[in-house]
């Protein structure tokens, strides 16, 4: 299965937009719960899968809340899919996109944090992320886990630079993306 990588496009932040404001309306009801556009589609200008990438940030304590009000919408829940303090959704309709419920603190949650805002800020670490992304996307056998280890040192490098992770975090996320 190919990985496909597209040029940003301004869509994606409407996209983002029309989906968080439902999800902001199921959620009206968990207070600590904000909507985040996280992932490569989350950054102007960086080459991306067409994909948007949602993290719902919530208090530990209302994990259940905020899943139970994704599921009142069509969301379907799909576990933690091995990362604790995630919880995964399969979206209903719209656009292509990866709904997490994410425990707020979290290194998960400071991981898409930092990422999105180091290379929001900083060209020369987007502009090395995208030709990694393209680079590793023009190899038409190209699986996900494959992919998602080649992009893996560039990201330290992000999550270095944003010094928001403790080097036994970054050590950790190195290992889940498999480099």
């Amino acid at each position: 299965m190919s990985i496909e990588v597209v040029d940003w496009s301004p869509r994606w932040a409407e996209q983002f937009d029309k989906v968080a404001t439902v999800l902001r309306m199921a959620l009206a009801d968990v207070a600590s719960a904000r909507v985040e556009h996280v992932g490569s589609t989350s950054v102007p200008g960086l080459a991306a899968k067409p994909v948007l990438d949602v993290d719902v940030i919530v208090d530990a304590h209302d994990v259940p809340q905020a899943i139970a009000a994704l599921e009142g919408v069509g969301y379907v829940h799909r576990g933690d899919l091995g990362v604790t303090g995630r919880e995964a959704f399969h979206a209903p309709d719209g656009p292509r996109r990866n709904v997490y419920v994410c425990v707020a603190g979290t290194a998960n949650v400071r991981n898409h944090l930092a990422v999105r805002d180091v290379l929001r800020s900083r060209d020369d670490l987007r502009e090395a992320y995208a030709a990694v992304k393209r680079a590793l996307a023009a190899n038409p056998a190209m699986d996900i886990d494959t992919y998602l280890a080649g992009k893996s040192a560039v990201l330290q490098q992000v999550l270095e630079a944003s010094g928001e992770l403790t080097q036994a975090e970054l050590d950790a996320i190195r290992r889940l993306n498999g480099a």
